[in-house]
């Protein structure tokens, strides 16, 4: 696997990865790979959004709620099947494909930043 290219701190800073919980999940059929439609608070200042990921693998709706994550809140909007995406839910792939979500073990308000 090769590493992209070196980007500043400074670019980086404008990456707002966030911290929040799963509120909501339900099925999302009319998605082209298996995938949820996922809801997560970040907190008053940013609010509830919506997403779409393909986590259904390793994980149940049931077993989605309350979970702690990490979301990418500013790369504006993207339509999948008719469903607007708002942020990007982030994880890592294992072996075999299925993504892990990318979470938090400690009691972090929603809508901190990633530091």
């Amino acid at each position: 696997m090769t590493l992209q290219s070196e980007i500043s701190f400074e670019e980086f800073t404008k990456v707002e990865l966030r911290s929040g919980t799963i509120v909501k999940a339900e099925p999302f059929p009319k998605a082209h790979k298996p995938a949820y439609k996922i809801w997560v608070d970040f907190g008053s200042e940013i609010g509830t959004k919506q997403t779409s990921a393909q986590v259904t693998i390793n994980y149940t709706l049931e077993n989605l709620i309350g979970k702690r994550v990490i979301g990418c809140v500013n790369l504006g909007t993207k339509n999948i099947g008719g469903f607007t995406s708002e942020f990007l839910l982030v994880g890592f792939e294992d072996e075999g494909g299925a993504i892990s979500l990318a979470t938090i073990d400690s009691d972090v308000p929603n809508g901190k930043k990633l530091h």
